[in-house]
């Protein structure tokens, strides 16, 4: 990373997203130059290329799971680092020019997350209307706001409605009232952010053979460690079908003794096993640690093999 005074940061725009509050949340970021991309893969490649030092993009939600264009793209191409996470509360509003009413919606423009977590209410309230895919929520409020005629209504965030002047029709429309999304901001990898204590791992896995117990072979590195897994996602190569890799959080850092020892199980089953990061949780949760996985356990087994050896 440059100097912050200098730090340029890409991210999923335009601007009013969702993204750009999780951007907001970085220190300094809000002073930094900040890039709007089309499309997670092209903010990504503004990292790889070095136009900007990092890029702000979603990963998760809590009611949709993992974001497919984020674990796609961060999966493949030249390698890249997650430096920090950030967790923002979504609210969804329903959005229209100004003197439009709920009866004369037709056709709804949003993001598919969006729109997913908002289908029980779409259903209750606007049964008739039609689906309109955008590449963001805030894309679709900017086209509307812009006179878009391919459809006549947004769902959208309350700040970009309001900054854009539309019409809020109605408010807090998500099906779950506390759905949250985790956004990463990666860079290019240089040195590892600290050990916190509550820190998270994340690790692209391909799956170098499709055979019975192959699933269990990886997990069994992280359980015969004691490392706790947050999330696993398998996500198709796009080579053939059939052919998967697996997209995993692990709680710990690498330089944890239990992480470090089940990412060397791994490498030696998944040769090309991607590291993505460890870094500090949002949350700040700590992980459970058994006692005999703590990294004194593991020292002292180091400790003892090594007595072993020396003594031959």
């Amino acid at each position: 990373m440059t100097r912050p005074d200098n730090t340029s940061y890409a991210y999923l725009g335009p601007e009013g997203t969702f993204t750009e509050a999780a951007l907001l949340q970085v220190p300094g970021a809000d002073t930094a130059r900040r890039v709007p991309a089309s499309t997670v893969a092209s903010a990504l490649d503004a990292v790889r290329s070095g136009s900007v030092d990092a890029a702000m993009v979603p990963i998760e939600n809590s009611v949709e799971g993992g974001v497919s264009a984020t674990l796609d793209a961060i999966a493949v191409g030249e390698p890249l680092r997650i430096l920090r996470e950030e967790l923002v509360s979504i609210t969804f509003v329903l959005a229209a020019r100004p003197g439009a009413s709920l009866g004369e919606v037709r056709r709804i423009a949003t993001h598919g997350h969006a729109w997913a977590q908002c289908r029980t209410w779409v259903d209750a309230n606007v049964r008739e209307a039609e689906y309109f895919p955008a590449s963001s929520t805030a894309a679709a409020a900017y086209g509307l706001a812009g006179g878009d005629d391919g459809y006549d209504a947004a769902i959208c965030s309350p700040l970009v409605a309001e900054r854009l002047g539309l019409a809020v029709l109605a408010s807090d429309i998500g099906d779950v009232a506390d759905a949250v999304t985790r956004f990463i901001l990666v860079g290019r990898p240089h040195a590892l952010p600290p050990r916190t204590g509550a820190d998270k791992t994340t690790l692209v896995i391909p799956l170098p053979e499709d055979h019975p117990g192959a699933l269990m072979q990886i997990l069994d590195q992280f359980a015969a460690r004691g490392v706790n897994l947050s999330r696993i996602e398998s996500r198709p190569t796009g080579q053939f079908l059939g052919d998967y890799f697996f997209s995993v959080d692990a709680d710990g850092h690498v330089e944890d003794a239990r992480v470090a020892d089940a990412l060397k199980g791994l490498h030696r089953i998944s040769p090309g096993l991607r590291f993505l990061g460890s870094y500090a949780r949002a949350d700040r949760r700590l992980p459970a640690v058994e006692r005999h996985t703590t990294d004194d356990a593991f020292g002292a087994a180091d400790a003892w093999l090594g007595g072993i050896l020396g003594g031959r």
